[in-house]
């Protein structure tokens, strides 16, 4: 019997310290950080990745991850389930439509704009004809490479062409599209977004047509282009922006959008209440500020 007592006795220690353990994990799971997944236009990694998201991060006492990608192969991977996140950013509002008719958004509010600038290598030997000539007789140069996106896939791929369609329209220079260009999805000239400015900065390539806010996040030269060039000002948009429109090989039309950024939150999220606070925190004095400092502009509605 006393055998039996003492058997008894170790079985319920032996309970009591796996409650114990158990009950311990479950308070460290309890305390662990919640985690705030951003799925963001590649052209935001600088921005997003170490301002944005750590400042929100410590303020919240969150994890943060970034998902850089362009905005139309993010909308794509989201709609159709094979990429979750708790808030989606984008450039233009042709990528948000892809998760409405999917019902992964049901509102998005502007949170900063950019305007299409000519961005080209410090190390590239043909950094110094940039302040001598006009930059798409640059841009023609034999020998030169030029970098630019997948229309395909991002927003702002699609933008550098429709840039130089309306550059020779207003430049007077027929067929500069195709002498820069070349064929709308040329392989020889398209990178991943997010490894743009990168190639630049190391000189792989030596001059791309891209977002303003991009380069100055990675303090790279820029030639600014005329305002019925760089795709900023709604007011233009029926008068100049509209006349620019190309099409894919597989029938795709592109036309130009307004360059605004674009922050929702996704229905799936994980952490509903963590994203309407970072869409929030992109609205206001302190993110707007950091947005700022990474050269972006505010949104239309905030513009004086």
């Amino acid at each position: 019997m006393k055998h039996s007592h003492a058997a008894a006795r170790a079985t319920l220690a032996a309970y009591g310290l796996a409650s114990v353990l158990l009950l311990a994990g479950m308070c460290a799971r309890a305390g662990e950080a919640p985690v705030l997944r951003v799925a963001y236009a590649g052209s935001m990694g600088a921005v997003m990745d170490d301002a944005l998201g750590p400042a929100f991060a410590r303020a919240h006492h969150a994890d943060y991850q970034g998902i850089g990608q362009g905005s139309y192969a993010l909308a794509r991977l989201l709609a159709a389930g094979d990429m979750q996140a708790d808030v989606f950013v984008c450039i233009t509002p042709g990528p948000l439509r892809v998760l409405e008719q999917a019902g992964r958004v049901t509102q998005a509010v502007p949170v900063a704009s950019t305007r299409m600038v000519v961005i080209y290598s410090p190390r590239s030997r043909y950094a110094a004809d940039f302040a001598r000539k006009p930059w798409y007789a640059v841009l023609r140069e034999p020998g030169l490479r030029f970098g630019r996106s997948d229309p395909a896939v991002d927003p702002q791929g699609v933008n550098a062409l429709l840039t130089l369609q309306l550059a020779a329209r207003y430049y007077r220079q027929p067929g500069l599209l195709q002498q820069v260009a070349g064929a709308l999805q040329n392989p020889a000239q398209i990178f991943a977004e997010a490894s743009l400015m990168s190639r630049l900065e190391a000189g792989q390539i030596d001059a791309a047509i891209g977002y303003r806010s991009a380069a100055l996040s990675h303090h790279l030269p820029t030639v600014d282009l005329p305002a019925e060039i760089d795709l900023s000002q709604p007011a233009l948009q029926a008068t100049w922006y509209s006349r620019a429109q190309l099409t894919l090989d597989d029938g795709e039309q592109l036309r130009a959008q307004p360059l605004v950024f674009y922050a929702a939150v996704l229905s799936n999220a994980r952490q509903p209440q963590l994203a309407q606070a970072f869409v929030a925190f992109l609205q206001g004095t302190e993110g707007q500020a950091l947005l700022r400092a990474q050269g972006y502009d505010p949104p239309p509605a905030a513009r004086p």
